[in-house]
């Protein structure tokens, strides 16, 4: 069974294009990781909202790069400086 995740993050208007850059960053690394199958980084046509995809081979995996995102700054819960509303995550199982 795979595990992923959906994100959704709500960055200040002026800092949509920082906050995007920050978040391929880190979705290039987690892509490098070993269980890692797929991430994204998308952004509403508005603007308004950043969401973050990722799915992994396990759960474990999973769990071993939320650690290299924290390292890297990123945190799956919280308010970045850049939002202006903490962040709604949805984790996700397949079946």
């Amino acid at each position: 069974m795979s595990f992923g995740f959906v994100a959704f993050h709500y960055p200040t208007p002026e800092h949509v294009d920082a906050f995007v850059a920050e978040c391929h960053q880190v979705a290039e690394a987690i892509r490098q990781q070993p269980g890692s199958l797929s991430v994204g980084v998308w952004v509403t046509p508005d603007g308004a909202a950043v969401v973050t995809t990722g799915a992994f081979e396990s759960e474990d995996a999973f769990r071993a790069t939320a650690g290299l995102a924290r390292e890297m700054g990123a945190t799956p819960d919280g308010l970045s400086d850049l939002e202006v509303r903490p962040r709604e995550v949805h984790f996700l199982e397949s079946r």
